[in-house]
């Protein structure tokens, strides 16, 4: 297997996290597909990243689809198979991305020029975060874990969020929110 995706993707970090923990090979070739010569549309035909090449040659991409399929190759799940326990870690892993989703909308957007820059797609995409740190902070957790006291795919989603808001919006959250 070939996992494509950029060094600074939190999508691809939350997929690496992912195979590291679970312990499994998988070749990592670094391609931005913000890059005139990308060949991540090879890969993906939404030019997007992470993208997965099978042993098969057959590919697969999107990062919660991603996640879905490495976490079946090999045990222990990082996902429940069923239950509430897999949908509290379902649940958290949403978050985790959504967080992602609106870190990267509020970069984009404030890397925009001039006029074209809009305050207010920026102050959404804010707002967004805010109430998904709140959520996350008030939500019952286990003492160490989120779900189950046991280590999960939203352990790795909300962390790999939480690392990026440090990395692209700079922003306390810390304080704030303590019990995160």
């Amino acid at each position: 297997m070939k996992l494509i995706g950029s060094l600074t993707s939190p999508y691809v970090r939350k997929l690496r996290i992912l195979l590291k923990e679970k312990n499994i090979a998988c070749e990592f070739a670094v391609d931005n597909p913000h890059d005139a010569n990308t060949r991540v549309p090879q890969y993906n035909p939404l030019g997007k990243v992470p993208a997965l090449e099978l042993d098969n040659g057959k590919t697969l991409y999107d990062s919660v689809i991603l996640a879905e399929y490495l976490d079946s190759l090999k045990a222990p799940a990082l996902i429940p198979a069923s239950g509430d326990a897999r949908w509290d870690v379902q649940r958290w892993h949403m978050l985790g991305q959504g967080i992602v989703d609106a870190v990267v909308v509020r970069l984009m957007e404030s890397r925009r020029l001039g006029a074209q820059k809009s305050e207010e797609v920026i102050a959404r995409q804010e707002e967004k975060i805010a109430r998904a740190l709140a959520a996350a902070d008030k939500t019952e957790k286990g003492q160490t874990y989120l779900v189950q006291n046991s280590f999960s795919l939203g352990d790795i989603a909300l962390g790999v969020a939480l690392e990026y808001i440090k990395f692209r919006y700079h922003h306390d959250w810390r304080s704030r929110h303590p019990r995160l």
